[in-house]
């Protein structure tokens, strides 16, 4: 299995539970940094407090899982906006 599609299977309920709608998982390698790319959608704009509390509540799951061994910036965006 895929980092990106582990990553998508761990986080993805506790995504909706909280209200978010989970677009889309990536795992890709930018001018030598790993990434972790989740970009989320809701009914409404997302601002970048929705990114902040996606990130509190993925982040702890994902480093007590701990599975990715390569050293990477977890980067929670809307689908309107685009990541960067």
């Amino acid at each position: 299995m895929d980092i990106a599609r582990k990553a998508r299977d761990l986080i993805e309920n506790h995504v909706k539970e909280s209200g978010y709608i989970l677009d889309e998982v990536l795992y890709v390698k930018e001018d030598g940094n790993y990434f972790l790319r989740v970009v989320i959608d809701k009914n409404g704009i997302i601002d970048v407090e929705d990114c902040v509390n996606v990130t509190n509540i993925i982040n702890p799951i994902l480093d007590d899982v701990d599975f990715i061994t390569d050293s990477y910036i977890l980067d929670v965006c809307s689908k309107e906006k685009g990541c960067e």
